[in-house]
């Protein structure tokens, strides 16, 4: 008879915080314009965290104005319900640049020192923070006082090496998302709705992107986040961050649902005037929850600017994979107590582009940074996204995301290899990529280490290829520095 699967049941509890701040700054054209930044931080010790963040203009005339990098935050305890902190933010983006305002290089460094003040698991605070982009022909840069609010979390997780073993907790492990989506779509402008200098908006914009949820209300209602990009239709170069909420109900089948959706967050670039870069989006979902696993979904939606020229109507499809839970159908009974551990992986991704051409026929090397995320779908096959900008060089406000579909092999030694392939958008920056769909493929060798093996070291070769326009390609070399966890995802 065979023995029983041994059930892995120890799990790490890292403490974690929600973090969000919102910083004015005056542009070097002396205009006003505010910066609003999130983060999300997980504690190495009582003293340091580290985690990815986002910076997006949010007042103004700046809208497309975005960053994608990391936060590494260090805090002192002054009495029971006050801490100082300080932070360091390096990430990379631009937009809306002009002979006036410059992004440089695309770099964007922001320290900040903070006094904060706690309300149980929140906590807000003032402070000052300087917001510089070093690099290239930047001047962008100002020091002013930043307000903050925060939340505090816990982050649970398995060893990494417990990958594909049962595994059983009744918490949520990971950053608690429960459901990652792939999508692709379509959106039309409609009459007065204009770019940065003036001209009707008539063309529509396909875009590609990917979201995140959280579901709540025994699995009938969810928050999340997402982030897409012009993919074609002549805006390479507009990006978008929403905050999404949403509830649905059953048809005829608890697996099929029909319900309503709406989102605020930012955008712009791609010569869109988006004004400030406000965003407010409503609209009908659909989703068939299929007896296999993965989610199908069709949002419609209206989109508005609100202190811009812009509104759109929308149509999205979405191929929707669980994070953690094996079932989100509302009204089940099955909280997932028991499932297979799976590895995830977050990246500081830094890419180095070997020989961009760009609208005005020159050519030059570029070198991004940004976020990667990989989940283990098993133990030869994973899902993986890139999410960055240009940060060296001379395409500042260029920016990419892509995701995709990696094979590796077992790991020898500390060393394992793979392969990916991705697609996705990317556009600005002057970088000449026809409507701003990209695709890529890699090989990497991947040294695993540290503490549990949670640490990865990775570098990889690979060819970066735009697909419309003049098509044209270059070689790329990829540096990733990465920290790994175990999930709890379906048991078969």
């Amino acid at each position: 008879m065979k023995a029983p699967e041994k059930v892995i049941t120890d799990i790490e509890n890292y403490g974690a915080a929600f973090e969000a701040n919102w910083s004015p700054i005056t542009m070097p054209t002396g205009q006003k314009t505010a910066l609003l930044g999130a983060s999300y931080m997980v504690a190495l010790d009582e003293d340091w965290a580290i985690g990815p963040a986002a910076y997006g203009a949010a007042q103004g005339q700046f809208g497309g104005l975005f960053t994608v990098g990391f936060n590494v935050q260090k805090r002192w305890r002054l009495a029971k319900d006050w801490h100082l902190a300080t932070s360091l933010y390096a990430g990379a983006g631009g937009g809306v640049s002009s002979d006036k305002v410059r992004a440089g290089g695309g770099l964007m460094l922001r320290p900040e020192l903070s006094l904060r003040r706690e309300f149980g698991d929140w906590y807000a605070g003032v402070g000052v923070s300087h917001v510089t982009f070093p690099n290239g022909r930047g001047n962008i840069k100002d020091t002013g006082v930043t307000f903050t609010v925060g939340m505090t979390d816990r982050f649970l997780s398995f060893a990494p090496s417990s990958s594909g073993s049962l595994g059983r907790t009744s918490y949520n492990t990971g950053i608690g998302f429960d459901e990652i989506a792939l999508s692709v779509g379509a959106e039309k402008p409609r009459s007065g709705s204009f770019t940065r200098s003036g001209e009707p908006l008539t063309t529509r914009k396909n875009k590609a992107g990917a979201d995140l949820r959280r579901y709540f209300d025994s699995g009938s209602a969810w928050w999340g986040m997402e982030a897409s990009g012009a993919a074609s239709g002549g805006h390479d170069g507009y990006m978008e961050i929403l905050g999404n909420i949403g509830k649905d109900w059953g048809i005829g089948s608890e697996r099929l649902r029909l319900g309503v959706q709406a989102s605020a967050g930012l955008g712009g670039g791609g010569n869109m005037d988006t004004g400030s870069g406000w965003l407010l989006r409503v609209g009908p979902t659909l989703r068939w929850i299929t007896p296999w696993g993965p989610t199908l979904r069709l949002d419609a939606g209206y989109m508005k600017a609100p202190w811009g020229h812009y509104d759109s109507l929308q149509i999205r499809g979405s191929l929707a994979v669980p994070l953690e839970k094996g079932s989100r159908i509302p009204g089940s009974n099955n909280p997932m107590e028991l499932g297979r551990i799976s590895t995830q992986t977050w990246f500081l991704n830094t890419p180095r582009f070997n020989n961009f051409v760009f609208k005005d026929g020159s050519r030059e090397s570029v070198t991004g940074l940004g976020l990667g995320m990989t989940r283990s779908f098993g133990d030869t096959w994973y899902g993986v996204g890139y999410a960055g900008s240009a940060a060296l060089g001379k395409a500042g406000a260029f920016s990419y995301g892509m995701f995709g579909l990696g094979a590796q092999t077992p790991k020898w030694n500390g060393i394992r290899f793979g392969a990916e392939a991705l697609v996705g958008a990317a556009g600005g920056g002057g970088v000449q990529v026809g409507g701003g769909a990209v695709s890529q493929g890699e090989l990497w060798a991947q040294w695993e280490g540290g503490s549990q093996d949670r640490l990865r070291v990775r570098l990889g070769i690979g060819q970066w290829k735009s697909l419309g326009g003049d098509k044209h390609s270059t070689p790329m070399v990829n540096v990733n520095i990465g920290w790994a966890f175990g999930t709890l995802g379906p048991a078969n």
